[in-house]
């Protein structure tokens, strides 16, 4: 399988993307060498996963700006905002987007004195950090959370938060293949995810390929499958966390910790620092991206759907802090879930 992300950058440059919406039944890569190209697909989720479509945009960035490295250094910083506003309007919900372009447009603002081609030598050298700080990141949120995952547990995810969906092995996932690593046996139940089915397509996929009992139900099983005793952890990614850990996460995520907490099964959520936004108090900030009406309607396999009836297609929901057992990052595991205790870990973070 090809890398989900790839930077290539000698005489010219270009981002290569796995492209995820032909998987599993294709596997191909998508070459981008403008902004432009980056912006639809991270629209269009050739590349989706908040750490992703972050590292994705710091390379879009660099690509959007190449033309400018002969500019005047003014001009640099004018194009490098422009570019960064257009990524950013790609998709509203997932926070890494906007944190990832920040970061970097702040590494080239530090040396705004230096001329335009030192200006991009810059960007694209953070962008390339960006990159690389997610895959040690999925490494420490895996081993932080592995031991959550008992001998013969069965383990319940949503959406798919693997290595499709970072530079690395993934966020929830990442506690998965740590827990393989370690002789924990155990089995996951991946929500098939409605309506682009990433459980099932996706998470199913990387699962089976590192050698994981995994079984794909409907995300209306779920609740059943607690009930008859077979679910002892539920874990799953996160787009944005707000000041109070509330949780945006993959639409169907919060109908799941109703359930985990009904018959009291712990629901932890697995992501970076860099997914939470401490500029929001709490989940009812949050933005949360509307999709086309189509992905509904027409789907993966024909129309289903009459034109006489409209589709609601939210791409997220949130997930109040109270059904949050705990979540894991890569400096632990915070428990209970309070803006206290994040507030902490920030802190300790420095």
């Amino acid at each position: 399988m090809p890398a989900t992300i790839e930077w290539k950058c000698g005489g010219e440059c270009e981002l290569r993307l796995l492209d995820q919406t032909l998987l599993p039944q294709r596997v191909e890569v998508r070459v981008c060498t403008s902004a432009e190209e980056v912006w639809e697909a991270i629209r269009c989720l050739c590349v989706r996963g908040a750490p992703a479509i972050g590292v994705a945009a710091a390379f879009g960035l660099c690509l959007g700006t190449k033309s400018a490295r002969g500019a005047s250094t003014g001009e640099f910083l004018r194009k490098i905002q422009e570019v960064g506003e257009y990524l950013c309007s790609s998709r509203p919900t997932a926070v890494n987007l906007s944190w990832a372009v920040n970061r970097a447009m702040a590494a080239v603002r530090k040396e705004a004195g230096d001329e335009s081609e030192r200006l991009w030598q810059i960007l694209s050298a953070e962008a390339c950090a960006i990159a690389r700080e997610d895959v040690e990141t999925c490494r420490q949120i895996g081993e932080n959370g592995a031991h959550l995952i008992r001998d013969r547990a069965g383990v319940l995810t949503h959406c798919n938060a693997g290595a499709l969906a970072t530079a690395g092995s993934g966020t929830a996932l990442a506690l998965m293949y740590e827990a393989k690593q370690r002789g924990v046996s155990f089995s996951v139940f991946a929500d098939e995810t409605r309506p682009l089915l990433q459980g099932a397509r996706l998470t199913a996929l990387e699962l089976s390929a590192a050698g994981i009992d995994v079984t794909v139900l409907c995300d209306n099983m779920a609740a059943s499958l607690m009930a008859a005793g077979r679910v002892q952890l539920v874990v799953v990614g996160a787009d944005r966390i707000a000041a109070n850990g509330d949780v945006a996460n993959k639409i169907g995520t919060y109908g799941a910790a109703v359930a985990a907490r009904y018959h009291g099964i712990p629901f932890y959520v697995a992501a970076p620092l860099s997914t939470f936004d401490l500029s929001i108090a709490d989940g009812a900030g949050i933005p949360i991206e509307q999709r086309a009406e189509d992905e509904i309607r027409v789907g993966r396999h024909g129309r289903s759907v009459p034109d006489s009836a409209s589709c609601y297609n939210p791409a997220f929901d949130v997930t109040p802090a109270e059904l949050i057992t705990g979540i894991v990052c890569e400096l632990g595991v915070l428990e209970p879930v309070t803006a206290e205790n994040i507030r902490k870990i920030f802190a300790a973070r420095g």
